[in-house]
């Protein structure tokens, strides 16, 4: 752990560090319930798919993420090349019930890890990577993104052997690892989420 503790620490004296801090200042000014709920489809479709892809994606579907049917919005997404339309777009019109709804009801948890539970059994299309993705893009910042990319890190600094598959169990482990790392390095887990993504991408993304 000291090593890549060492190396986060290194990362932030460089130009990294103002891109970062951007970001989440940029997280932090979603706050409109349509905006709300356009985040809640981009990480509904970041499931088993590149998030560089569903960014473009969301810009070309934007405001008509609120109004399209779902047929209308798998076609969108079949044009656009998206891998899963039919069943996104079904999720998605599923999710549209908790729109006006969603700004209440996330300001109505005061402990954000119930919060996402909340999401995960109520929001159909999102396990914790994704209601962990959609707390953080909206401003929250003490829940781990954990994908194979950030395992693929913790692995190489043999901070924990790759699981076969990433159940609730696991990822709250994970996430108990990557807390003490941020910790440790004087970051909030959003920051240091898009600290390991730029060394794994290259890529400062959402």
């Amino acid at each position: 752990m000291k090593d890549l503790i060492n190396f986060i620490k290194k990362k932030k004296q460089t130009k990294i560090k103002k891109i970062i801090d951007k970001r989440i200042k940029q997280f932090e000014n979603i706050k409109t319930t349509k905006d709300i709920f356009k985040e809640l489809c981009f990480c509904i479709l970041t499931a088993n798919y590149k998030a560089e892809n569903s960014i473009k994606i969301q810009k070309h579907i934007n405001n008509k993420f609120l109004t399209l049917t779902e047929k209308q919005l798998a076609n969108n997404l079949r044009q656009v090349g998206y891998r899963f339309p039919n069943i996104r777009a079904k999720y998605i019109i599923k999710a549209r019930k908790f729109k006006d709804s969603l700004k209440k009801t996330l300001n109505s948890f005061n402990d954000v890890k119930l919060l996402r539970e909340y999401l995960v059994k109520n929001v159909t299309g999102l396990g914790f990577k994704e209601a962990s993705h959609f707390l953080r893009n909206i401003g929250y910042k003490n829940l781990a993104i954990i994908d194979f990319h950030i395992i693929d890190i913790l692995e190489k600094h043999k901070l924990l052997k790759r699981p076969k598959t990433l159940t609730k169990n696991n990822y709250l482990k994970i996430e108990n690892i990557l807390e003490k790392i941020a910790k440790r390095s004087d970051l909030n887990l959003a920051e240091l989420d898009l600290y390991l993504w730029h060394e794994e991408t290259g890529k400062v993304l959402k």
